[in-house]
């Protein structure tokens, strides 16, 4: 918004027969709206100016009253930048009390802004928020402190100093410096796009540095079983106890979709009886914090069954004897070994088997697999759907016969 500023150094005088040095004050003017401060300095009113409002004459006091009066007329001015830089109101108390330090307009800076986002995460853990989040937003802020240094040759950046170059330079650092895949800097970027968000919210930012960026990341191919691989999976006899437990839960969610942490948290009070008399889960997904509701498949129910009377589950009412992540992604890859599989397994790989080989290529709709799977976009969904070669071709063998009898 614009504003008239002005500034004028006046004497004061307390009463019209005053005589001697008067005290020199400061008038500060923005849009109609006045106040007052005293320079701390006095002046003789037959050597004064006050058209100028500057000392009269040559001499070496009138010298060094003018150069206080042109510094400090600068600083104000100094102020009045630094106010409409940052977006902040610009009024003549602002100014006073910038400029006296009566009330330090000091900029937010932005890993300082960040770092206390983290530690209102890190004090809601378990809360809302789960260690692998705190830590995606922790190597974000490494990331930035280490390109601040690299481009600013600075610890730290005012957080008003973030425009479009700012986005774009981190962009190109995180994938020339670092060595970072697009999908993995879009992640660092989306992490900073949520302080940015938290900062306009505020008034700290003047406007959005990411008002015209858009990520050219395109997300990776969704590695997943084949049908081919899931039954030899499913019917490979597996003679150690450990390996044959981590390929069952494996092959559950397989069968079901949910995602490690959500297995790892499921007890079985979230099994119940669905709207068409079956055996349905009822859960939360952790990561989205949306409610996923699950029919059982009979391979599902099978597994579930095997493992009914496990110590484990006995002991903490868990659904199924889940080992660590690291543990149990570890096994896989003997797993895979033992069958005959070439992909490199992680545990995440059987939520994408459930949406690709086990629904989306049977004909399930992929509103219904979007829901099961708790996504709450359904673009997040329609990525499986673009990677089924198989089902475009199945579905093109069913157009072809159809239009052959039509013939």
């Amino acid at each position: 918004m614009f504003t008239t500023f002005n500034v004028l150094f006046y004497l004061k005088k307390r009463n019209p027969n005053q005589t001697g040095p008067l005290p020199i004050s400061l008038r500060i003017g923005v849009n109609g709206q006045r106040t007052e401060v005293s320079t701390g300095r006095t002046w003789e009113a037959s050597r004064w100016n006050s058209h100028a409002g500057r000392a009269l004459g040559t001499k070496e006091d009138a010298k060094a009253l003018n150069a206080f009066l042109d510094t400090l007329q600068a600083k104000l001015s100094g102020c009045h930048h630094l106010l409409t830089e940052a977006g902040k109101e610009i009024t003549a108390d602002n100014l006073r009390d910038m400029l006296t330090g009566r009330k330090r307009q000091r900029s937010k800076m932005l890993l300082d802004v960040f770092k206390e986002h983290n530690d209102r995460i890190e004090a809601l853990l378990g809360n809302g928020f789960e260690p692998n989040t705190l830590k995606g937003y922790r190597t974000t802020v490494n990331h930035l402190t280490a390109f601040i240094g690299w481009k600013f040759k600075a610890e730290d950046i005012e957080l008003y100093k973030l425009d479009h170059a700012f986005i774009t330079d981190f962009d190109f650092y995180l994938r020339s410096e670092c060595g970072i895949s697009g999908v993995s800097g879009a992640k660092y970027i989306k992490n900073l796009k949520k302080i940015v968000n938290s900062a306009l919210a505020h008034g700290w930012l003047p406007k959005n540095p990411f008002a015209n960026y858009k990520s050219k990341a395109k997300a990776g191919e969704r590695v997943f079983l084949t049908k081919d691989e899931l039954e030899r999976m499913h019917t490979k006899e597996i003679a150690i106890g450990r390996i044959a437990q981590v390929r069952d839960i494996f092959l559950f969610c397989c069968y079901t979709g949910l995602a490690y942490i959500d297995i790892k948290k499921l007890k079985r009070s979230e099994i119940g009886v669905g709207v068409d008399g079956e055996t349905w889960i009822f859960t939360t997904r952790q990561k989205t914090d949306t409610s996923s509701r699950i029919p059982l498949l009979s391979q599902a129910q099978e597994i579930l069954d095997k493992y009914k009377d496990h110590p484990q589950c006995d002991a903490d009412g868990a659904l199924l004897p889940v080992l660590s992540n690291q543990k149990m992604n570890s096994y896989l890859k003997e797993i895979a070994d033992t069958c005959g599989i070439t992909k490199t397994l992680t545990f995440h790989i059987a939520r994408h088997t459930f949406a690709t080989t086990v629904t989306l290529s049977n004909g399930v709709p992929i509103e219904t697999v979007s829901k099961m799977l708790g996504h709450t976009n359904l673009k997040t969904t329609q990525h499986y759907a673009k990677i089924l070669d198989i089902k475009v071709s199945e579905d093109m063998k069913m157009l072809r016969k159809k239009l052959a009898r039509n013939r």
